[in-house]
């Protein structure tokens, strides 16, 4: 059984919600963003996505813009990010997606990066920039290995949401607001009628992200799905602090697991 599948049958058992979250990887360097991973989980992460660095992160706020820009400019690449999952193996046996861009895998080589996705222990992938309608061969070939491509819907999907809702696997992305990652101090969306339409059709658990920064937004967002995704709140902490910032951010990952 794939891993994020494994994680949502005990969380579910237990009537617990999950809470996933998110780093650059290569920000502020390896060493840091494994240090990172293992206090998140260890401070009550569930799942956790690493952002592989991209020159033209579309889908992303400035505060993930500038993580990407400097892991790039300190050197990172896709196999040194494969040798970091290696490492945090040996110490987790907890899920770990990757979140990229479409462009990376291509250029990588799709056998080659499936491939090594299952070697090295990624459990899923998120792929911002790809529509739904044309993600129907990447996910073949990574069902192939055992990898679930993670589908994303947002308010603006629509007539959508049934077809993207339904055909999921892992979990779905439910995009809370239109517009870039970030956080944000309100919501414009209509939940109520958002998630309703999703917990029709969802063959799978479905999570929120985009814009949850505060414990007070993840207890409040995780009424209305099985799990929360955190990202650019922890960005900004290893922004301030970088190679210092391990314990900050343990104890931010603590105060978001706690109400949940």
């Amino acid at each position: 059984m794939n891993r994020i599948d494994r994680c949502f049958a005990d969380l579910k058992a237990k009537g617990k919600k999950a809470l996933i979250t998110f780093i650059t990887a290569g920000d502020p360097d390896m060493e840091t963003s494994k240090k990172a991973v293992l206090k998140m989980f260890d401070s009550g992460a569930d799942i956790i996505e690493l952002g592989v660095p991209f020159s033209d992160p579309i889908a992303e706020g400035v505060t993930i813009q500038k993580s990407s820009k400097r892991s790039l400019d300190g050197g990172t690449n896709l196999d040194m990010i494969f040798d970091l999952v290696v490492e945090l193996r040996k110490e987790t046996d907890k899920p770990l997606l990757l979140m990229m861009y479409i462009n990376t895998i291509v250029a990588y080589g799709t056998e080659k990066f499936f491939t090594n996705c299952k070697d090295k222990g990624i459990d899923g992938v998120i792929v911002p920039d790809m529509p739904y309608e044309e993600s129907g061969e990447l996910k073949d070939e990574a069902r192939g290995y055992g990898i679930h491509i993670i589908n994303l819907v947002a308010p603006t999907s629509r007539d959508r949401i049934k077809k993207i809702a339904s055909n999921s696997q892992g979990f779905l992305y439910c995009v809370s607001s239109t517009g870039v990652t970030g956080t944000r101090s309100t919501f414009t969306t209509d939940f109520e009628s958002f998630f309703g339409a999703i917990g029709e059709n969802a063959a799978c658990p479905y999570c929120v992200g985009f814009g949850i920064s505060s414990p007070e937004q993840a207890k409040k967002m995780s009424a209305y799905c099985d799990g929360v995704i955190v990202g650019s709140a922890i960005v900004r902490i290893m922004e301030e602090k970088g190679a210092q910032s391990i314990e900050a951010v343990g104890e931010f990952v603590k105060s978001l697991s706690e109400v949940m």
